[in-house]
């Protein structure tokens, strides 16, 4: 029989990508982990997952058994709730932020859904909310809309453009565009929390752009101020932009990310949810078109 046990130990393995790090997270050793996946797929009588050195990816019933799986796993976590005060339960909410959300964003968000709920904040990746809000584990998340992402559990809040920021007095300040070759010999400041990290270090290298780094942070505030102390140049967001900072064009660099709330649709579904949240989109939309016009459309 299915257990508990085996849709948490699946689905850790789905979320982390590995045995070591779904292990981790759910506080098992890896050896139990490995017990529980193989006990599953004897019970589902097939593999669920390809298994190599590089990577663990989902079989094509692994694929087909995924979203039972966090069915299940919501289920269990309605279970476990059941009989508690009710109006407790729909006064909290869980919400899930990435890390590179503005804070003064966040805080008039936060304060547009405070008068309905107790909120509960957490951080992490893009791909770890959306693997929280999948299985139930948070209700919202703010977060980046992938193209074409829409719906009743969507509420789309503002798109910009990721620029190079240097310092106002940096000799490239005044430029309008430069070609990323130019940059070479600049210093750069690293934002571990940039959703494109990744594709960033591949445009430069693809450009022959090896830099020396400065700085590698997780902390946007602390890699904006030591660009606009001079220390290294840094790609950010537009609206990230601080005094003393200004952002600079690079050729060919056009990365773009919309923000937006996701919700988990069988939450927002509740009776009991939908009242709390009417008033507060209806704010929180308010709050994003003055937040571009005021922070976006600026810089640009």
């Amino acid at each position: 029989m299915i257990k508990r046990a085996h849709i948490r130990h699946f689905l850790a393995v789905v979320d982390a990508g590995s045995f070591t790090r779904a292990a981790l997270r759910i506080r098992v050793t890896q050896p139990a982990l490995s017990t529980g996946i193989a006990e599953l797929e004897k019970l589902v009588g097939t593999p669920l997952f390809i298994r190599n050195r590089r990577q663990i990816r989902l079989t094509e019933a692994g694929g087909r058994f995924l979203p039972i799986a966090r069915d299940l796993e919501r289920g269990f976590r309605t279970a476990d709730s059941f009989g508690h005060d009710a109006d407790r339960q729909a006064s909290e909410l869980r919400l899930g932020v990435i890390r590179s959300v503005p804070g003064e964003l966040l805080q008039a968000i936060a304060a547009a859904l405070r008068p309905g709920f107790a909120i509960e904040l957490s951080e992490g990746s893009e791909s770890d909310l959306r693997a929280a809000l999948g299985s139930g584990r948070i209700n919202m998340a703010l977060a980046p809309l992938r193209p074409g992402e829409h719906g009743g559990h969507v509420l789309p809040l503002y798109d910009e453009p990721l620029a190079m920021f240097v310092a106002a007095d940096h000799p490239l300040a005044g430029r309008i565009e430069v070609r990323p070759e130019e940059l070479a010999a600049e210093t750069m400041i690293a934002r571990r929390s940039c959703e494109f990290l990744d594709a960033t270090s591949r445009f430069f290298t693809r450009h022959g752009v090896r830099p020396r780094f400065a700085l590698r942070s997780e902390s946007d505030e602390r890699c904006l101020r030591m660009v606009a102390a001079g220390i290294g140049i840094t790609t950010a967001p537009v609206s990230l932009a601080i005094e003393g900072i200004v952002p600079l064009k690079v050729a060919g660099y056009d990365f773009r990310r919309e923000l937006g709330l996701l919700s988990d649709p069988a939450w927002t579904a509740l009776p009991e949810i939908e009242p709390r949240l009417a008033h507060a989109h209806e704010t929180i939309g308010a709050i994003a078109a003055e937040w571009r016009r005021a922070k976006v459309d600026v810089a640009l």
